[in-house]
């Protein structure tokens, strides 16, 4: 594999502000500590045993068409639930203190269509390194039909991505599962190759699991019920969608908007700010805070703070984001939130504000 120089974080100042905020949040989690993790574990057994509840009475009552869609409907649900509160800990090792455990219990993305071992490291080593960097960004990794980054290549089609790509979201599971999974293994030309080669075994286990995700899914209830292939695969598409207008809500509010920079590296691969100024540049809140969001969405509100401590469990966040709004006002840090439907408004605007330049043609001739 060809030796690529990852982008380095300028050292400007701040890194003292954030050791010292480091050192608070620690003290704080500590403190909460005894508090929550009996609620992290509640959230380990309960969300997989609710979905695994779920589809055993669509197996059981499925016949009846009202039970057989809404439990399709609710498996979507809970699929985004289950990645919101224990597979995103787990890849951060932040649900047990046992490290085999965290990665047994990633092993739940598998099983629920997802490759976990692709995913990990698009996630860790990409996204959570080198949020909104065109190039280092795999969450945001730039395709033909999307211009997301100010900096991507500009195409005509892209003056009108405003109106098909909100069309196209409730794909995006359909995609992710059935499309990419299998570009990032067999693409080398994809982002996740710069710095990870995969094992042979990973290839195994991509088909295993993506059979058994179709096989208790389709194949199964078709076996079982009474049901035609063409009501199973509407069921699918239901979870399918589902999850992806959900997950996409989590996904598209903390940091493809109008108000997050898209920092580029200079000619010497040096970003333009610290990692603590990077994180807080790049991402933002969203306001909406209740018990339905903390308990069943995973905190997913509290971005920030997830993306300044990784390593923190999502039970924390809201005690850690107060403290990390007291710093910005003390320091004068650019910490931001928006409502769900102004982050999901200025998402939309840099669709369309990234669609059209004034030479959009003679770019692409």
């Amino acid at each position: 594999m060809e030796k690529v120089t990852k982008p380095r974080y300028a050292r400007n100042g701040d890194e003292a502000v954030f050791h010292q905020l480091r050192q608070d949040v620690s003290i704080l989690v500590q403190q909460l500590e005894p508090k929550r993790r009996g609620s992290i574990l509640l959230k380990a057994v309960f969300f997989p045993a609710i979905y695994l509840f779920t589809y055993v009475t669509i197996l059981i009552a499925g016949n009846q068409t009202g039970i057989f869609f809404t439990g399709y409907f609710l498996l979507g649900v809970f699929l985004v639930m289950i990645f919101l509160n224990i597979i995103h800990d787990a890849v951060h090792n932040t649900i047990f203190p046992n490290k085999k455990l965290n990665q047994g219990y990633v092993l739940l993305f598998d099983l629920m269509g997802a490759n976990s071992f692709v995913w990990r490291q698009r996630h860790i080593r990409f996204h959570h390194n080198y949020p909104n960097v065109n190039g280092w960004d795999t969450d945001i990794e730039q395709s033909n039909l999307a211009r997301i980054f100010p900096t991507g290549s500009v195409l005509p089609i892209h003056r009108y991505q405003h109106i098909y790509l909100p069309l196209l979201y409730p794909l995006y599971l359909f995609n992710w599962l059935l499309i990419r999974d299998f570009k990032d293994f067999f693409n080398k030309k994809k982002t996740i190759w710069k710095l990870v080669t995969i094992p042979r075994i990973e290839y195994i286990k991509l088909f295993v699991f993506k059979a058994f995700f179709l096989l208790y899914l389709i194949v199964l209830p078709k076996l079982i019920l009474d049901v035609s292939w063409l009501q199973v695969l509407v069921g699918f598409i239901i979870m399918m969608f589902t999850a992806s207008v959900f997950s996409l809500m989590v996904l598209l509010s903390p940091h493809a908007n109008t108000s997050s920079e898209f920092p580029l590296p200079n000619d010497a691969n040096s970003l333009p700010h610290n990692w603590m100024m990077h994180m807080l540049t790049t991402t933002n809140d969203v306001t909406n805070d209740n018990w339905f969001i903390r308990f069943f969405m995973g905190c997913f509100n509290y971005h920030v703070a997830h993306h300044l401590f990784p390593n923190v469990n999502h039970i924390y966040y809201p005690e850690v984001t107060g403290l990390l709004k007291k710093y910005a006002e003390k320091y004068d840090l650019p910490y931001r939130q928006y409502s769900l439907r102004t982050s999901l408004s200025k998402h939309y605007q840099l669709l369309k504000t990234n669609g059209v330049t004034e030479d959009i043609f003679e770019e692409t001739m």
